[in-house]
């Protein structure tokens, strides 16, 4: 697909031969770098390169770091960041002067604008086929994936006219700009539905007692599947903890798969449509619901089971939102990653009242709410799956 004033064909060069690619010496790292919690200056880490953009919802700050030995890592507009170590192939590009510097992990690509543009750029480290073939013909097979400077800029970049170049990343930029302005939706909407369920729920005057999960039901473990047992293709869905989200439903697509029940899986571990999932390690108090069949319940994952005390969607509400991730964050323990247990979920309370058509309403307000961001998903997934097509189309 081409748009019509352009033909003629496409060059291809190394990476190399078009840009200058550089990242921060361990040296210059401990020896001219200090962080700090405030300032104006930022080094930009791995976690700050997310969806083509710079995400910096959390950063650290060199102000009073020496600079003055820093300037090969000091960043300016239209330079190009690409990560290379851990989550390889996130790109961002830099789009002010005199912010940013280079932290590890993260490398610089700075184009020879007259060649190539680096929107351009940007956009064709997005082809899926760049990102499985040719980055991954030079990842090392270690323990953590990573890439050398001099493997980066061997990938072969293929490239037509600077009028062509600049075509194709204006029209993809206005559909990254459509996406990301749908992010920011389901973001405003995600904190909408939190803070009306902090005013029906736990601000509620009406709900005046008080119940812990405890005495409305029980948390019940996952089994120890074994990771040797796990297959490509299977009847059977192992939800773990990297399943459970906060998101309402799990997010099934990184499942594993078994093929037949363990002869010792307890009855409670082949889990049904709606239970109650929370995550116990890592990112612990994230709750999401079960929306699929034949999914089983892997250990570090916990199943809330009620005793109909009261309805199961006013429970789900109760608990999936961010104050009950925060006092569960706050109860977590451990170094290396954060772990609760049965007893942190059961002990906490949650608003109730006798009044069981008010408990119905509240749930099924909030319900809506989690559908309408449902639909906004769906939207996302939608412009996402379109982006993904113009650039399978677009690029040789």
């Amino acid at each position: 697909m081409r748009f019509k004033e352009f033909e003629g064909e496409w060059v291809e060069a190394t990476l190399g031969e078009i840009a200058n690619v550089s990242k921060l010496a361990g040296y210059e790292f401990t020896k001219h770098i200090t962080y700090e919690e405030s300032g104006k200056i930022i080094a930009l880490r791995g976690l700050n390169i997310k969806s083509n953009k710079l995400d910096l919802s959390d950063v650290k700050y060199i102000d009073n770091s020496d600079l003055s030995k820093l300037n090969r890592s000091k960043l300016f507009i239209d330079d190009l960041m690409f990560t290379y170590i851990g989550t390889i192939g996130e790109v961002a590009l830099i789009e002010e002067n005199d912010r940013f510097y280079l932290a590890p992990n993260v490398s610089r690509i700075r184009v020879d604008k007259k060649i190539i543009l680096p929107q351009f750029l940007l956009q064709y480290f997005n082809l899926p086929r760049f990102k499985n073939i040719e980055i991954q013909k030079y990842v090392s097979s270690s323990s953590q994936p990573a890439l050398t400077m001099e493997n980066v800029r061997k990938f072969a970049i293929i490239f037509p006219t600077f009028q062509e170049q600049t075509k194709i990343a204006t029209f993809l930029s206005l559909l990254d700009d459509r996406i990301s302005t749908q992010r920011q939706i389901i973001e405003e909407m995600k904190s909408l539905k939190d803070a009306t369920n902090n005013k029906l729920i736990y601000e509620n005057k009406l709900l005046n007692q008080k119940m812990r999960l405890s005495d409305i039901g029980e948390v019940k473990n996952g089994y120890a599947f074994k990771s040797k047992s796990y297959e490509e293709r299977g009847k059977y869905k192992v939800i773990t903890i990297a399943n459970v989200t906060g998101e309402r439903n799990i997010s099934a697509l990184k499942c594993n798969n078994i093929i037949d029940l363990p002869k010792d899986i307890q009855p409670h571990q082949t889990l049904k449509l709606n239970d109650i999932l929370i995550s116990l390690t890592g990112n612990v108090g994230r709750v999401s619901l079960c929306n699929i069949d034949n999914a089983l319940l892997n250990q570090r994952v916990g199943l809330f089971v009620p005793n109909n005390i009261m309805n199961t969607e006013y429970i789900f509400q109760s608990i999936s939102n961010k104050r009950f991730e925060k006092m569960m964050i706050a109860s977590g323990k451990g170094a290396a990653q954060m772990n609760i247990n049965k007893s942190d979920i059961e002990n906490y309370e949650i608003p109730y009242s006798s009044d069981k058509v008010q408990l119905l309403k509240i749930s099924s307000l909030l319900r809506k709410l989690d559908q309408k961001i449902e639909t906004e998903q769906k939207l996302l997934s939608a412009y996402q799956n379109q982006k993904k097509y113009v650039l399978s189309q677009l690029f040789i």
